[in-house]
């Protein structure tokens, strides 16, 4: 897994290197930027994570930057401000701020929050990954379980296999064959009903959802997606 790489756009010399080396030590990349075109400059030039971004920069100031990152990404952002004001707050939140943090302010904290952020975001990542959703039938590849329109149903292991490889594949067909190949191994090879057996199986199961899989006479089955 890559490390993580983190902007650190902050003009003040000194806390930026203190950033970037606390950062570094915990096992993250860093870019520096010094001032707001430094920022989005960094930004478009590179796989950014996440973006530790000062409040008050030169040339543009921190809302600026994020107002045109935010045109194009929802990359997470800490802000940095050295004044505790509503109206800032308010602007940084209304811009989707993910978290703010006050000069003087401890490393630990700073990075601890990151770590939090960056967590939620890879786990919600994850978390999609695993889900296949179509028809109105969620099929979550992680827990092995299926829901029509958000209600658990019972599904054995084969059907469920069979099931997400039909989802993965949408509106392809698959032959008989390849579903033996695939989900059995050769052992059963030339064995057509034990397919036709477990579709069926598979129909019971998805109740009134089972016309998402059609049969193609002669050839096999696909999952059929208008």
């Amino acid at each position: 897994m890559r490390k993580k790489n983190v902007l650190i756009v902050e003009d003040e010399v000194k806390i930026n290197k203190m950033m970037s080396d606390y950062f570094k030590h915990e096992g993250f990349n860093t870019i520096n930027g010094f001032n707001g075109i430094d920022g989005i400059e960094l930004f478009n030039q590179n796989n950014i994570d996440i973006i530790i971004l000062d409040v008050m920069l030169p040339k543009l100031d921190g809302f600026t930057v994020l107002r045109r990152i935010r045109k194009k990404s929802d990359v997470p952002v800490i802000m940095v401000t050295a004044r505790v004001e509503d109206e800032d707050i308010l602007m940084g939140y209304e811009l989707k701020v993910d978290d703010y943090i006050t000069k003087p302010f401890n490393m630990e904290i700073l990075v601890a929050k990151v770590k939090v952020i960056l967590d939620r975001i890879i786990g919600r990542y994850d978390d999609e990954k695993n889900i296949i959703e179509l028809n109105g039938i969620k099929l979550d590849k992680k827990k092995y379980k299926v829901f029509i329109d958000e209600e658990e149903i019972e599904i054995e292991p084969k059907q469920f296999e069979i099931l997400q490889f039909l989802m993965e594949n949408k509106n392809i067909v698959i032959s008989r064959e390849k579903l033996l190949e695939t989900k059995w191994g050769y052992d059963y090879y030339g064995n057509i009903r034990v397919v036709d057996a477990q579709i069926k199986k598979i129909r019971r199961s998805l109740k009134y959802k089972s016309y998402c899989i059609k049969t193609v006479f002669g050839v096999g089955y696909k999952f059929d997606v208008e």
